[in-house]
């Protein structure tokens, strides 16, 4: 149901891009207009009827499914409607970060406190959501790009910076697989700018071990997190010493 979904939804896109309206289609598949809108809200064509709006959008079927998966492959973030929802959801955030990370159904199962009905009813949830597509046998195929990121400032930044910031900081950072640096600099405009490239070019490779390691056992992985940051910025107790 989900492709389903997702190929209609880029057909609407594809559909507005060329100019074309529903009375422009309703003519074309010699239906009222209400018949096309109503096809259009069930998600139900044939597809004859697909292949037709297709030629009068001026794409072929094949471009259409081409488009839809490149847009599935390309999703690097969520609305922010859908963060909402998972971040006012422990389980479903929980769930949500894990799948990212490569979790299978199995491994969540076995890993939290959490029932395979209750599993399958988040998983379903991510599934509506366009995160994920549940397949047969609760197997998952995730629908965001390497690249993926939450919002910034958006709900599950702060939900991680109001509920685990203080949590994570408490460290002392001083064994073996932990690492802290704070470094300061004055730096121009275009400096900042470069290091955020190279932060966003760290980002992605991060992504990339993380997916390579994915395919081994869940027991010789451990939760790993990494925070980079950086501002424009000086401790507030420095304030009353500046001009």
């Amino acid at each position: 149901m989900l492709q389903t979904s997702a190929l209609v939804d880029t057909l609407k896109q594809q559909l507005k891009a060329s100019g074309k309206t529903y009375a422009d289609i309703a003519t074309d598949l010699d239906l009222s207009e209400a018949s096309v809108k109503r096809l259009f809200s069930e998600r139900n064509f044939t597809l004859q009827r697909l292949e037709i709006i297709c030629d009068a959008i001026g794409i072929s079927f094949f471009q259409l499914v081409e488009k839809m998966s490149h847009q599935q492959q390309s999703l690097t973030q969520l609305t922010l409607d859908q963060e909402r929802d998972v971040a006012n959801d422990v389980v479903l955030l929980l769930i949500a970060v894990s799948v990212i990370n490569g979790f299978s159904f199995e491994d969540l199962v076995s890993q939290y406190k959490i029932s395979e009905t209750e599993c399958i009813q988040k998983l379903a949830q991510l599934d509506r959501l366009k995160l994920i597509e549940l397949l047969p046998g609760n197997r998952i195929r995730l629908l965001v790009s390497p690249n993926f990121n939450w919002l910034p400032n958006g709900p599950i930044q702060k939900f991680f910076q109001d509920k685990v910031e203080q949590d994570f900081f408490s460290s002392r950072f001083d064994k073996q697989n932990e690492k802290l640096l704070v470094l300061n600099a004055v730096l121009s405009p275009a400096a900042n700018a470069e290091l955020q490239r190279k932060m966003q070019t760290l980002a992605h490779d991060f992504n990339t071990i993380m997916k390579r390691d994915a395919q081994l056992p869940l027991s010789e992985r451990k939760g790993t997190t990494m925070v980079l940051a950086l501002r424009q910025w000086q401790y507030s107790l420095f304030k009353h010493l500046r001009k």
